[in-house]
């Protein structure tokens, strides 16, 4: 897989939105690479890590944050569904995994009914260890202080806002990819 011809065909120009998805996109994969390479005994595919966390916001171009220059009209908590059908269309299955269980630490659909999410009732939540790195370095960068990085204490922090539960989950993926 050529994760770059998929960037060039959804994201053509050369423009600020592009150029925020290529440094974001590049600061989860090396993070990912890195956390590879200090572990191992995980075994993750590497390949596979570098051309999904390249991939993990391809679906953000479609949802409305113009903060972050994203000029669609979608909600953007569904910038992975969107991210997973594109890469569907592209025959990568397990990219398209990749994009819909990246947001948060995953989202569940207890989640999704008790907070109304704009999601259909399935559950969102990283599976495969490629998954869960991608998931856990992803929460290090935002892409409106994409200059910033966090700290694990200051990334746990930012999740609290969406539930306890997840930054236990976030703690605990800290302790086995740190």
């Amino acid at each position: 897989m050529n994760y770059q011809q998929i960037i060039d065909k959804y994201y053509p120009e050369d423009d600020a939105l592009r150029r925020l998805l290529l440094k974001h996109s590049r600061q989860v994969t090396d993070r990912c690479l890195l956390i590879a390479s200090r572990h191992p005994e995980l075994n993750a595919d590497t390949a596979f890590l570098e051309e999904a966390a390249m991939l993990h916001d391809i679906g953000i171009r479609w949802c409305h944050a113009p903060s972050i220059f994203c000029e669609g009209t979608e909600p953007y908590i569904r910038h992975g569904l969107i991210g997973a059908e594109l890469l569907r269309q592209e025959g990568y299955e397990r990219h398209a995994r990749v994009c819909e269980r990246h947001t948060g630490t995953g989202i569940t659909i207890e989640q999704i009914e008790r907070q109304h999410l704009p999601l259909p009732p399935a559950d969102y939540q990283p599976v495969s260890i490629e998954e869960i790195i991608i998931c856990y370095a992803d929460k290090f960068y935002s892409k409106s202080r994409p200059d910033r990085i966090l700290t694990v204490d200051q990334a746990a922090q930012s999740l609290e806002k969406f539930g306890h539960e997840g930054v236990e989950k976030f703690l605990s993926w800290a302790e086995m990819l740190e």
